[in-house]
């Protein structure tokens, strides 16, 4: 697709950049000394308190005497541990994203004619309206399938009976319609995007609608429509892990900030999308594909835990990978000695990615998270404890199962979907209040001057 040329010259850009950083610095001390918590973060990094939910629980520390103590992490939803929901589900050898959906929805687990009813009416919202597809996607191309998302989802707005009713019945109504086809959508973004953009083949199947959401997914995105139980099942357990991650992460709280205005759903979740499409959120896994990719072609051996020491030591100074000094995949806000959704995933993935030919990747994705607590005390002097987090390993399971690098964070958006709507009907019915932090004015008073009288 042709991309339109700006109008703005480059030496205007230029100039007008020069006037803004001119006018525009505020001092990192600034932020100290009138006591601003940067990030909405406390001095320990842990969250400023903002709110309360009943809906998940993010566990990676303790406080004792004032002070953070590391704990081993633990992610709960409406108060069952997820290693437990994700254990129950490989027992009775079951998908699970669809009940966990249920679970942050409605507080409870489903009973069997609870869950059985609400996968068939998940199977049969996958459609969009009519025409949508058409006018809305294909028409207009992507070249990111987030951005096609989130204009896609605004645009339902325009095909809903009744959108602007913020009632608990019509947005759970609103709700279940988009968890069922946000998927949908992803697929026509992408498939579109090839096409325009990679100027390959697109393809289109129909709509299964007995299959489960991860199997839905994977059929719609492989030409021959073929795939295992083995990768449906790792596929499910992906989306299990991503579906919710507390009030306070970045596109969760953007989706109450939202919705605490009484705006539409809609609105609520397309912004969402914009906010989990960032690097430093659900973009990190992408980036954390790419960082693997340095890796692999820098380290002959990633076994040699010295190479690989060097190596991340380069990284962390900016001279190897993308540039930015970060090793992607390491660290969390929350988790300390461990991110349970990296350990689940580590486990799970193991098998399927030696037999997909990835053995060597997991190994360079297992060092890195051995290593980098090491390299970074080293290089940087911190004793902070840090973790491998989920996206240490997200990307390489998606490569296993087949999925491009396009779809990474597209398919974190169907996965956290159930959250957001779960979090935007509890801060309708509890929030209350518009939410409205205050950002304190630093500039000094000045009088208005005369055009002519101007330098």
């Amino acid at each position: 697709m042709q991309q339109s040329e700006s109008k703005i010259s480059m030496q205007s850009l230029s100039n007008l950049c020069e006037e803004y950083k001119k006018n525009n610095y505020i001092a990192v001390e600034d932020f100290k000394k009138y006591d601003v918590k940067r990030g909405l973060r406390n001095a320990d990094g842990s969250g400023v308190m903002a709110g309360l939910t009943r809906i998940c629980n993010v566990h990676g520390y303790m406080h004792s005497d004032g002070e953070r103590v590391p704990d081993e992490g633990r992610l709960v939803y409406r108060g069952i541990n997820v290693k437990d929901i994700i254990e129950g589900c490989q027992k009775e050898n079951r998908f699970g994203f669809e009940e966990v959906a249920w679970l942050l929805l409605f507080g409870e687990l489903p009973s069997k004619d609870q869950l059985a009813g609400f996968r068939d009416i998940l199977g049969e919202c996958r459609e969009l309206p009519e025409f949508f597809a058409e006018d809305m996607i294909l028409k207009a191309p992507s070249p990111h399938v987030m951005n096609k998302m989130a204009r896609s989802v605004l645009a339902l707005y325009s095909y809903d009976y009744n959108p602007d009713n913020t009632s608990i019945p019509n947005v759970l109504r609103q709700s279940i319609e988009l968890i069922a086809q946000l998927p949908t959508i992803m697929n026509y973004a992408y498939q579109v995007k090839r096409r325009s953009y990679d100027h390959k083949s697109m393809f289109f199947h129909p709509i299964n609608p007995s299959f489960s959401t991860a199997e839905s997914i994977l059929t719609s995105m492989r030409a021959d429509r073929k795939f295992t139980d083995e990768e449906a099942k790792l596929l499910d357990i992906c989306m299990i892990l991503h579906a919710d991650h507390g009030g306070g992460n970045n596109s969760t709280f953007t989706t109450r900030v939202l919705s605490s205005s009484g705006t539409d759903t809609y609105s609520a979740i397309a912004a969402a999308i914009g906010s989990l499409k960032g690097p430093l959120h659900g973009g990190a896994n992408a980036k954390c594909a790419e960082m693997l990719g340095y890796l692999r072609e820098g380290i002959q051996d990633p076994e040699n835990d010295e190479e690989m020491k060097e190596f991340l030591r380069a990284i962390l100074r900016k001279e190897k990978g993308d540039g930015s000094g970060k090793i992607y995949g390491m660290g969390h806000a929350i988790y300390t000695l461990s991110d349970p959704r990296a350990v689940i995933l580590r486990e799970n993935a193991r098998d399927l990615c030696r037999k997909k030919g990835l053995g060597r990747d997991f190994t360079i994705m297992e060092q890195v998270e051995r290593l980098t607590p090491e390299v970074f005390r080293e290089v940087k002097g911190s004793d902070k404890p840090m973790c491998a987090n989920v996206d240490c390993y997200s990307g390489l399971v998606y490569r296993a199962l087949g999925i491009p690098e396009d779809m990474f964070t597209p398919l974190f958006a169907v996965s956290r979907i159930p959250g957001w709507c779960a979090h935007r009907i509890e801060e309708l019915q509890s929030g209350g209040r518009i939410i409205r932090p205050a950002y304190r004015a630093i500039h000094t008073r000045r009088s208005y001057i005369p055009m002519e009288e101007r330098v």
